[in-house]
């Protein structure tokens, strides 16, 4: 299989992470390319002192040249070059060679000249300063294929801890009526498919956490569990197995989300912040619902670290392998 990383920020930990994990992937059966700046990657190659040999692409036309065999070599299309690289550093410049490389490896992928996209981290101020309303990988993606309806998802593959919110990157002011007006059983039933699909999960398990405190205690906290959250539990009873609403503290506090396959949070920090304490290094956020493969580490750009050489590789190392395993789960299920 052929994987495209998208660099990230490059002023970010990005081009660090993807070099570090490509010594660990050489040799293998695999071939991976950067879409991105040969200039940013040969700048973090050499302030790094990273044994990667690099070799510079200037048109997509050359990537079936790349002989399977060569994948001691890291091949980089560029698609932008920044005047200057300063790790650390916020520029509208690194965002929009962040969007260029995100837009160029979709394209690569929605082709099928690559298998599978893994994506560094972006700065989403970056991206704004650059001029793009869209500032994340799920929205853009949402965007680039518009009959899709994306689903984020973070995984474990330590633990096996699957996370996935209902809403993402929206004030908590506007959740409640978020989830009113969206339509939940599509949500939930194409989650399920997504799991068969790409994990392989005959029937998941879906435990699904309730918007307000203790789930709202009957609804003495709140109604929209047993207006909004029950109904469509019950409605989709028979259908998968799901379970809840449950409270989030106590159901991740006594371990309970070991018990199922896929826990649904509500919105962002409700989901993230137990994950994130239980899977830092090692986690993975998947996007589920498109028609490519998409992974990436589940941490951001760290510009206090860019550049200084300590930036751990574990979670896009991680990534790429489960970029790797469910590209290979979709030849086992088709698409339908």
């Amino acid at each position: 299989m052929r994987i495209v990383f998208s660099t990230g920020d490059i002023h970010g930990i990005g081009p660090e992470i993807i070099l570090k994990s490509f010594l660990k992937l050489q040799g293998s059966e695999h071939t991976f390319l950067v879409a991105g700046s040969f200039k940013t990657m040969t700048y973090y190659r050499d302030r790094l002192d990273l044994p990667v040999h690099l070799t510079l692409i200037s048109s997509t036309t050359a990537i079936d040249e790349i002989a399977a065999n060569n994948n001691r070599t890291l091949p980089v299309l560029s698609v932008a070059e920044p005047d200057s690289v300063q790790p650390g550093s916020l520029s509208a410049e690194a965002g929009k060679i962040a969007m260029l490389s995100l837009e160029t490896a979709a394209k690569l992928c929605q082709s099928g000249m690559c298998e599978a996209l893994v994506t560094a981290p972006l700065h989403k101020e970056a991206i704004a300063l650059a001029g793009y309303h869209e500032t994340g990988h799920t929205g853009f993606l949402a965007g680039f294929f518009p009959k899709s309806s994306p689903i984020m998802m973070f995984f474990d593959p330590v633990s096996k801890l699957r996370v996935a919110l209902v809403t993402i990157h929206e004030p908590l002011s506007k959740v409640p009526e978020l989830i009113r007006t969206m339509d939940l059983d599509s949500f939930f039933l194409q989650l399920s498919n997504s799991l068969q699909k790409d994990f392989l999960i005959e029937r998941p398990k879906t435990a699904v956490l309730g918007l307000n405190p203790h789930a709202s205690d009957g609804g003495v906290m709140g109604s929209e569990e047993k207006e909004i959250l029950l109904p469509c539990i019950a409605r989709l009873s028979s259908r998968l197995h799901i379970e809840g609403p449950f409270p989030a503290d106590g159901f991740f506090g006594a371990g309970n989300y070991r018990h199922y396959d896929i826990v649904v949070a509500m919105y962002h920090d409700q989901g993230l912040l137990p994950f994130k304490v239980l899977a830092f290094d090692t986690g993975i956020n998947v996007t589920l619902g498109l028609p490519i493969v998409r992974t990436s580490p589940d941490h951001g750009t760290s510009f206090d670290i860019a550049g200084k050489g300590i930036a751990s590789e574990r979670s896009f190392y991680e990534a790429v392998l489960l970029a790797l395993n469910i590209a290979k789960n979709r030849t086992t299920i088709p698409a339908p």
